[in-house]
């Protein structure tokens, strides 16, 4: 029932949500651009991972196997930056 109304609200803001989604990603690696060495990896690590999540839950509901499976990478790259950020491995 929980995924449901995620999914309901998902669908009915689809657009607006893939849209932050990619600003989000966009703001995120613009900040390592930017500010190179001195960036604070692990906020910008957690907050790839959620646009990552946000991005492959609208691809799965539109059914693009593609999208998915690109922003489903993402994921996994953004939980091993978060761990190597976090200093849990080298």
């Amino acid at each position: 029932m929980f995924y449901k109304k995620i999914n309901t609200f998902l669908n009915a803001n689809m657009r607006a949500l893939e849209m932050v989604g990619v600003l989000m990603r966009i703001f995120s690696f613009s900040l390592v651009s930017w500010l190179g060495p001195e960036s604070p990896f692990m906020f910008v690590w957690i907050f790839n991972t959620i646009d990552a999540v946000l991005l492959t839950w609208c691809a799965a509901l539109r059914k693009d196997a593609a999208y998915t499976l690109l922003n489903g990478f993402w994921i996994l790259i953004g939980i091993i930056g978060i761990v190597r950020a976090g200093g849990l491995i080298h």
